[in-house]
């Protein structure tokens, strides 16, 4: 567990990223990338890098963990949120500016297979947009409880990208009424489901799963090693 500072151009803002290295990392050896979204949040309330090595220990691959925090919850939402402006400009940041930067800094696989992109509610969308439009950058993604809206569910529509995705999908029952950043109330649950018969249908290697709970990361902590064990095919 480690710091990485890295400056952002196409952001303006200077990261201190979270990083996850398996036991004897070496550079000698290619490693899979796995980039979250509210890195801070999946290191210090996730607790990621602990389930890293317990999924190591029972088969998957070794991974490099990059967290990237953000700074401010309205710069979060600024940056993640598919109707924002400032997404375009973050999934341009995760692609052009901090892919290469980690590639030059580890040793890596040249493929999207090679890379997992993870995330919760906004975190979730911006990440399963950029494998959208990247997808010969990043065709795994783990996502929590996404936060769905029109915007997402078109640009699912409009792509066949996302049938060769591997997809970690799951979703709260009780988040019928999520107190989101903005101060408004919101369903989860309905288009969440919604998203969810879009990528079951074809392609995908897609799990999809209802756990009993609401929009908290006391229980997206307990899903976290089942969804590292499907990503990690464990």
């Amino acid at each position: 567990m480690r710091a990485l500072t890295f400056h952002s151009t196409i952001l303006n803002h200077t990261f201190d990223l979270h990083v996850y290295l398996p036991p004897n990392y070496s550079r000698l050896y290619t490693y899979h990338l796995a980039i979250t979204q509210d890195g801070r949040d999946y290191f210090q309330l996730g607790r990621i890098g602990r389930k890293m090595e317990t999924a190591l220990e029972e088969g998957a691959e070794d991974t490099i963990v990059i967290g990237i925090p953000y700074p401010s919850v309205e710069q979060r939402r600024y940056w993640y949120h598919p109707d924002s402006e400032g997404s375009t400009a973050y999934i341009q940041f995760l692609v052009k500016e901090l892919l290469p930067f980690l590639e030059d800094t580890y040793k890596t696989p040249n493929l999207a297979q090679g890379r997992t992109l993870i995330g919760d509610s906004l975190g979730a969308s911006i990440s399963l947009l950029a494998a959208l439009f990247y997808p010969y950058s990043f065709s795994r993604v783990m996502m929590h409880s996404p936060f769905v809206n029109d915007t997402v569910l078109q640009a699912v529509r409009q792509t066949d990208s996302w049938h060769s995705f591997d997809i970690y999908h799951t979703i709260g029952t009780e988040e019928t009424n999520v107190e989101t950043t903005d101060g408004n109330i919101q369903d989860f649950l309905s288009p969440n489901r919604d998203l969810y018969q879009l990528l079951q249908k074809k392609g995908s290697r897609y799990y999809y799963h209802e756990f009993e709970g609401g929009h908290f990361w006391k229980y997206w902590e307990k899903d976290l090693p089942d969804a590292i064990r499907f990503m990690f095919e464990i």
